[in-house]
């Protein structure tokens, strides 16, 4: 499951940004970018469990 995560935070990240950016509120520029990098540092964190199968035909 941990291995999926990467991408379910760049999805969620592209969704919070085209949602908070279309409506027009006075902080939501600055709140939907703040928590697209919130969920792409998240998404990075989790690139750790994405299986290496180059390593795996080595041993």
């Amino acid at each position: 499951m941990k291995r999926y995560l990467t991408a379910i935070f760049i999805g969620i990240s592209a969704v919070v940004l085209i949602i908070g950016l279309g409506v027009d509120l006075y902080w939501s520029g600055i709140a939907a970018w703040g928590i697209t990098v919130i969920c792409l540092i998240f998404a990075v964190y989790f690139t750790k469990y994405i299986p290496n199968d180059e390593n795996d035909e080595k041993h």
